[in-house]
Formats: C-alpha cells, sequence, structure tokens
C-alpha cells in the first residue's frame, strides 16, 4: 500500500485535506452514488426477476424504494473511507472522518429500516395461489405486508436501540418484568391479530368481496393485522377489528354463485282465471328461454294469493351473478310481463282507480 500512502501524501490545503486525499474521498462519494443508483435500478429488478414466482398484484416496476440507493451509497462511503484510514496515510482531520464516517453507518442502518418497511410491499410476487385466484392473492398479499412491517418495526426499534447505546439484555430483561401487564393491555391486539389469521385460514371473504358482517356493508379493501377496511356503497371507509369479524357471522355476495329475481304482480280480482293461468305460463317460458336465466327447474310464475280487490302473482327466476346482468335481466322481465298481461287481456291492479270509481 506504499503506492496509496505516497497518493494521499501532501500539505493540508482545504479543511484538513490534502489535495489527493480530497480528490480520493470525491470519488469515493461519486462512484458510492453511483453503485446506489445501478443497484435499485438494474441489480435489484433483475435480482427480483429471478425470486419473482408472479407478476405484481399492482402491475407496477420492480424498481426498489429510493431509500435502497441512500443505503448502499451510505454503507459504500463507510466501509471506503475506513479503507483508507485503513491501508493508507489519509492527510485529513482523523477525529472529523472518524465521525463522518460513523454518520454514513448510522444512517445505513436506518436507510436500511426504511428501504426493508417498503419492500414488504414487493412480497406479493412471492405469493402464488392455486389456480388464477387473485381475490385470494390479495388478501393473503395484504395480511403477509402487515407482518412484515411489524417484523421492520421491531426489529428496528432494538438494531437502533442497541445503535445508541442501549444494553439490550437489561431491556430484555426488563420486558419480562413488564410483559405481564403488556400482555393484558394489548389483549385486544391479540385478539385482532389472530382474528387476521383466521380469516386467511377459513377465507370468508377475499380482499375485493362484498360483504356484510358485524351490521357493516360493503367492499373489502384490505385485511391487516389489527383491522379490515371496508368502503361502504356511500363510498366512505369503515374499520372492523378482525376479532369483531371472526365472532359474527359473514355474508359474502360476491361468493354467489346466481343472483334471485322475484318481482311480484298485481292484477284486479275480477281477471279470469284462464287468462291467469296462460300469463304465468307463457311468462314462465319466455324468461327460461333467455340465455341469461339460471336454474330453469327451480323458476316458476304462480298465482300467490287473493285480496279483497287484486290477484296477487309471485314469481321466482335467477340470472348469472351478475348486477348488471340482473338489472338489465329485471327490467326485461317486468316488460316481459307487461306484454303477456296485455295479450291475456289482464289489467294491473290500481288503487288509485278503484277508489275514485267507489267515490263515484
Amino acid at each position: 500500500m506504499d503506492e496509496l500512502v505516497d497518493f494521499l501524501a501532501g500539505e493540508p490545503q482545504f479543511l484538513d485535506f490534502s489535495q489527493n486525499t480530497l480528490i480520493l474521498v470525491i470519488l469515493s462519494g461519486i462512484g458510492a452514488t453511483i453503485s446506489g443508483i445501478l443497484s435499485r435500478r438494474v441489480i435489484f429488478p433483475r435480482l427480483m426477476d429471478i425470486i419473482a414466482k408472479t407478476e405484481r398484484i399492482d402491475g407496477r416496476d420492480l424498481f426498489a424504494p429510493r431509500s435502497l440507493a441512500w443505503m448502499i451509497g451510505c454503507i459504500i462511503m463507510s466501509m471506503t473511507l475506513n479503507w483508507i484510514s485503513a491501508n493508507g496515510e489519509p492527510v485529513w482531520n482523523d477525529e472529523w472522518m472518524e465521525n463522518i464516517s460513523n454518520l454514513f453507518y448510522a444512517g445505513f442502518v436506518i436507510l436500511m429500516l426504511l428501504a426493508a418497511f417498503r419492500l414488504v410491499d414487493y412480497i406479493d410476487v412471492l405469493i402464488v395461489v392455486e389456480g388464477d385466484n387473485m381475490a385470494a392473492r390479495r388478501s393473503l398479499a395484504s395480511v403477509a405486508e402487515s407482518i412484515g412491517r411489524v417484523v421492520v418495526v421491531v426489529l428496528g426499534f432494538f438494531i437502533i436501540a442497541g445503535l445508541i447505546g442501549v444494553d439490550a439484555n437489561s431491556f430484555v430483561a426488563g420486558l419480562g418484568v413488564t410483559g405481564l401487564v403488556i400482555a393484558l393491555a394489548a389483549k385486544d391486539s391479540v385478539a385482532n391479530m389472530f382474528g387476521a389469521i383466521s380469516i386467511l385460514i377459513d377465507q370468508p371473504f377475499n380482499v375485493g368481496d362484498w360483504i356484510v358482517v358485524d351490521g357493516v356493508e360493503g367492499e373489502v379493501i384490505s385485511i391487516g393485522l389489527r383491522t379490515t377496511q371496508v368502503r361502504s356503497s356511500a363510498d366512505t371507509m369503515i374499520t372492523v377489528p378482525n376479532s369483531n369479524i371472526t365472532n359474527s357471522s359473514v355474508e359474502n355476495f360476491s361468493q354467489r354463485r346466481f343472483r334471485r329475481i322475484v318481482p311480484t304482480f298485481d292484477f284486479e280480482s275480477d281477471s279470469n282465471q284462464d287468462a291467469l293461468k296462460k300469463f304465468c305460463d307463457s311468462l314462465c317460458e319466455q324468461v327460461i328461454n333467455d340465455p341469461r336465466s339460471t336454474k330453469p327447474e327451480d323458476s316458476w310464475v304462480r298465482v300467490k294469493s287473493f285480496a279483497p280487490s287484486m290477484v296477487i302473482v309471485a314469481t321466482n327466476f335467477y340470472c348469472i351473478s351478475s348486477a348488471k346482468v340482473q338489472r338489465e335481466f329485471t327490467e326485461d322481465i317486468l316488460l316481459m310481463a307487461r306484454s303477456r298481461a296485455e295479450e291475456n287481456n289482464l289489467v294491473f291492479h290500481e288503487p288509485r282507480k278503484r277508489q275514485h270509481h267507489q267515490q263515484m
């Protein structure tokens, strides 16, 4: 290393640096910066392409967070300064540079934790479920990310505590003394965590499903360690504790295999019985023959009951599980019923006309 010693030698000129020492430090900084950028934009994406088992759920690119680039830059700079100090005789202020090297290392640790916290978002590329079940992937990724963030925060707490000089053994012993108190205070949080695990195992719903649970109705947005977020039909966000979900019945509308359509029709009480029978048979046949109709064996149109002033005809039909199809098919069934009623000379019951007739 004599060449390095000779290269760094010289009189202090700027901030106690010799000319060549300052040049080497500047070049080290440039090299550390370039290494960080390459790590984020080139090395990380290629590494993820190798270990990733599937595409990201949101379809975004696999660029690492900026904190990863700064983390790499800080550790390279810290190691370079230490290497120069150990293998050469740099002309600089030793106390300053030692503090700067320690600052770079501390920055590396903090940025490493921040990068790990952000990289939890990429855990979805490691999750594969049976078949092409995107909803199950979203649910599993949601809980896995929550667990990952908790692990990073806990580890980060101990790492930073050690970095600032806190005795980890004494700290852990202190936790043992207060562990019972903490456990009692956090019993609801523990119950919610077990609730999240129960949701993952039983899968009563997935992210994106429309559910009704504990008096809350809406679309599941995320499943966390403590709570599940549901967006209501009013576009408000409702937070439901996981323990409440596991202790309540869950109605999952997204798991429906079909949708039921049950309009009723009221005809005047003096309607002809044969006409009513023909109306029921013709409407049922027309609806069953529609390609949107399902479960023909359970579909029917029948006279349900008689009231003093009207005859009530009930129906029972099914269509595929689609809100759009259900709305359109319901409208078409009503129009079909109107046409079949006109063909059979049936008059729909109108209470206002009857009241007016009675007054006359």
